[in-house]
């Protein structure tokens, strides 16, 4: 899976900064570990979905330092003779453990466990909070979108609103979350996400007429295919969907107006014209409100851009890097902890177990701290990505990515049932710390 394309300098200045004075100090080498956690979830959000591990820990893999990106340090003066040579031999060989792609998360919930030296570890802080802040705030979005959409299919489709690496990222993360396809084809390509996408405004008003580019549209992809109907009349354009299409056209699209109000007139006119089968599927500036209050509506499926690459209002999840425990002098492990106001953190080496009740419902978030969780403590947390420097396969790519979706599905279904309301509440279940 290794890449020619370095990620090392995908980073702040600061991480390599630290790393030099800590090779001056001689501290660089301390065994340490960090956490990634988030103090408090986006305001009123009830859980969070973690996302993008899958593509972290490929991430991790390319971080290193070329000749290139060693001759742009040396030239620019970021770091000193030391820190280069040490550098060119940089390979993460400690260990990364974290909470399953697709795990629900609360505050507190230590979502990563770095363990390395500090120099190892210290400088990956940027590259692992880029990652999973992003991908987790979209992931944590589009699962409120899926919940509010009660079973029936959203597509992805917000390539167009974000930056065109991270738009593959919103893609993984939607459809890890529940989303069932994408239109775009280098997420389908790189994580086997099914494509879909047919026709926009610009096909329609390139030809000469409304039933000049509908037949066109039929002729190559078939009257399965999904007709954009609102490009001028909605009425009109409808039953000449139909005519062109016949009655087992697939789908059309509605992509503006009064929604509700225009769905219900759609459906009533595909079925006087004897489409019954045919689908409704909306676009149109969707998040997971307007997808709720379609509930009543005969909507068949959903397409959702903007809200969902840009985390519905929260375009990152907050996540912090911090250390929380590192081996003294004497070689014993202590932990160490913020005590800013506001931004106080939990020392300490952490294991994090859901407590389930009787019918096998989340109750509590149950973090044991130095000592490990008791095996009946609840259901363990944590898994091995890297062990040692060397990355479980498994879950990366497209297979990594199939496991995150099935993973998703099955946390969310833990949840007690309050915890998918859409309006304002605290944390599903609380954070307790044993």
């Amino acid at each position: 899976m290794l890449s020619l394309m370095s990620t090392a300098l995908l980073t702040d200045r600061y991480e390599l900064t630290m790393l030099d004075a800590a090779i001056g100090s001689g501290m660089h080498e301390r065994e340490c570990v960090f956490e990634v956690f988030a103090r408090r979830l986006p305001e009123g959000r009830r859980y969070g979905i973690v996302a993008g591990t899958g593509r972290l820990i490929d991430a991790v893999e390319q971080f290193r330092f070329q000749d290139a990106e060693l001759s742009w340090l040396r030239d620019n003066a970021v770091v000193g003779a030391a820190a280069l040579d040490w550098l060119a031999d940089y390979r993460f060989a400690g260990s990364i453990s974290g909470y399953r792609e697709g795990e629900t998360y609360f505050p507190g919930s230590p979502l990563l466990v770095v363990d390395g030296t500090f120099a190892e570890a210290v400088i990956l802080e940027t590259l692992i909070l880029s990652v999973l802040n992003y991908d987790t705030a979209v992931a944590s979005a589009a699962a409120r979108m899926v919940s509010a959409a009660q079973g029936r299919p959203l597509a992805e489709m917000g390539s167009r609103r974000a930056n065109e690496r991270a738009a593959v990222a919103a893609a993984r993360a939607a459809y890890i979350a529940g989303f069932g396809a994408t239109s775009n084809l280098e997420a389908g390509r790189s994580f086997g996400i099914p494509t879909m996408g047919t026709a926009a405004h610009s096909f329609t008003l390139l030809h000469d007429s409304e039933e000049e580019a509908f037949r066109a549209q039929v002729a190559a992809l078939g009257p399965g295919t999904t007709l954009l109907v609102d490009t001028y009349d909605i009425e009109k354009g409808v039953e000449l969907a139909v005519r062109v299409a016949g009655t087992e056209l697939g789908a059309v699209r509605i992509d503006s107006g009064d929604l509700p109000v225009q769905v219900a007139a759609v459906r009533a006119q595909l079925d006087a014209l004897g489409a019954t089968k045919t689908r409704i599927t909306v676009t149109n500036d969707l998040d997971e409100f307007t997808i709720a209050a379609l509930r009543a509506a005969p909507v068949d499926s959903y397409g959702v851009g903007t809200s969902v690459v840009t985390g519905s209002g929260h375009p990152a999840a907050g996540l912090v890097y911090k250390l929380v425990a590192h081996r003294d002098g004497s070689g014993e492990w202590v932990s160490v902890a913020k005590k800013s106001a506001a931004k106080a953190t939990v020392g300490g080496r952490k294991w994090p177990v859901r407590t389930l009740d009787a019918r096998g419902t989340a109750i509590a978030e149950t973090i044991h701290v130095g000592d490990e969780a008791p095996a009946d403590a609840g259901r363990a947390l944590l898994v091995p990505y890297v062990t040692d420097g060397v990355v479980d396969d498994r879950y990366r790519g497209v297979q990594g990515t199939a496991l995150a979706r099935e993973h998703a599905a099955f946390a969310m279904n833990e949840l007690p049932a309050d915890a998918l309301r859409l309006g304002r509440g605290e944390p599903a279940i609380p954070t307790v710390y044993a």
